[in-house]
């Protein structure tokens, strides 16, 4: 494929910047563990399932629009085109995120009667700040991806998460720990700073990638098609995350009915959720990065009418992917129990570290395949499976986890992935004749 060399590069850029942002991550996500420990964790966890269906409404499928709008314009030679693509984007994108912070500041009151948890009011509220920054972000990030300039995103993610650690560290010592809410307040105002400071620079360096366009153009029917393919993938979106902020909404209440304490229920939940996730994450980065860039790489081959080179360079990609994350699920099951009580302290967390191992497997090889039906435009099918596999979760949790309790919990992690990754690798196949190995 004719651009192979820059996909390349730019899923190194992006690798060892995000191995970068994980450690910051991670080194923030232990200390907060630290001060609020597994139910003030799983408190924040909570919130930050209910700001995901925020986000995904303040986004509303722009990101995926930019990114698929700007390659086909790339792939036509029509550059100047670009701008207009990304000026239409913004305007959309800030008449969602208002939307969706409004709903999310009135109905905060509510997600937190769902939960069962009445301190969970305050954090969302605060979430709702950083919305109109997330999505306009997206934007930008967008547009960084189709041009493939991954670092320009990358710089503007650096400081958001540097930002953010340092408003965090700052803020979480001076509140009382036994006051969670508090704390969680604290955590959404800081990301809501780091988000405007991320903004702002990717707004800068998007000025400058663009001084050299004097004369744009407006891309034929724009408003429909930046509709035709936003909105779809939007509304299937809202859908998943709704039900899977309801999933994760109902887990505590559901282990709560089967017999385990709240405390001990919202602390199954945070550890789960809040310290083994962000651990068996941390190695995605380069798989991640592979999947955001394989959007417009997919895209310009398909415009070309390059269907060998599709063929040739997916089963080459899944293939090296199915290696390296086997490779890493052993490292993660060998060295499970020692990371949970070096990052946390925690005997539990390396329990569920080595448990969760093998899943690791699974979630890279399908964010990889993921990305790949976005690149080929069936990002329709893409969702429908999500939607799917949302549904039999949040049913499993609502029957299960009450009878069979936490190995239920753990069951569901792996019966959703492996689902998920199972349609859609079937549904790339009928498109492409891939082969592993």
């Amino acid at each position: 494929m004719a651009r192979l060399s820059p996909l390349l590069r730019g899923t190194l850029v992006m690798t060892l910047a995000s191995l970068l942002l994980r450690l910051i991550s991670l080194f923030v996500n232990t200390r907060i563990s630290s001060l609020l420990g597994a139910e003030g964790m799983g408190l924040m966890q909570l919130g930050f399932s209910v700001e995901a269906l925020a986000v995904t409404l303040a986004i509303s499928g722009v990101r995926f629009s930019v990114t698929r709008l700007a390659a086909e314009e790339l792939g036509l030679g029509r550059k100047g085109e670009v701008r207009c693509v990304v000026a239409g984007a913004m305007r959309y994108a800030l008449f969602f995120s208002c939307l969706s912070g409004m709903l999310l500041t009135l109905l905060a009151p509510a997600a937190a009667r769902l939960a069962g948890d009445g301190r969970l009011a305050l954090p969302l509220r605060c979430f709702a700040l950083s919305l109109p920054f997330l999505a306009l972000n997206s934007v930008f990030s967008g547009y960084f991806t189709a041009v493939f300039r991954p670092w320009k995103a990358t710089v503007s993610q650096a400081l958001e998460q540097v930002l953010g650690a340092a408003f965090t560290l700052l803020a979480l010592p001076r509140l009382p720990a036994d006051r969670p809410e508090l704390c969680c307040a604290a955590v959404a105002l800081a990301n809501a700073l780091a988000d405007l400071g991320s903004l702002l620079v990717s707004y800068l360096l998007y000025k400058f990638e663009q001084r050299a366009v004097t004369r744009p153009g407006r891309p034929p029917a724009l408003g429909r098609r930046l509709m035709k393919l936003s909105l779809p993938l939007a509304l299937s979106s809202y859908a998943r995350t709704a039900l899977s902020t309801l999933q994760h909404l109902l887990v505590p209440r559901a282990l709560m009915k089967g017999g385990v304490g709240a405390a001990a229920a919202l602390g199954v939940y945070g550890t789960v959720s809040g310290m083994v996730f962000p651990v068996l994450g941390f190695a995605s980065v380069f798989f991640n990065a592979l999947a955001e860039l394989l959007i417009p790489e997919l895209t310009e081959a398909q415009m070309r009418g390059d269907r060998d080179g599709l063929e040739r360079s997916a089963s080459r990609i899944l293939s090296s992917c199915l290696l390296g994350s086997a490779g890493i699920a052993a490292l993660l099951w060998f060295l499970g129990p020692r990371l949970g009580l070096l990052l946390y302290r925690s005997a539990e967390a390396g329990s569920y570290l080595r448990s969760l191992a093998p899943l690791v497997t699974v979630m890279y090889l399908d964010s990889v395949v993921d990305g790949m039906l976005k690149g080929l435009g069936l990002h329709l099918s893409s969702m429908v499976i999500n939607i799917t596999d949302a549904v039999l979760t949040l049913a499993g949790v609502y029957f299960l986890l009450p009878r069979f309790g936490v190995p239920a919990y753990i069951a569901l992690l792996y019966g959703s992935e492996c689902f998920n990754f199972l349609l859609s690798f079937l549904r790339l196949r009928r498109l492409l004749p891939i082969k592993l190995l």
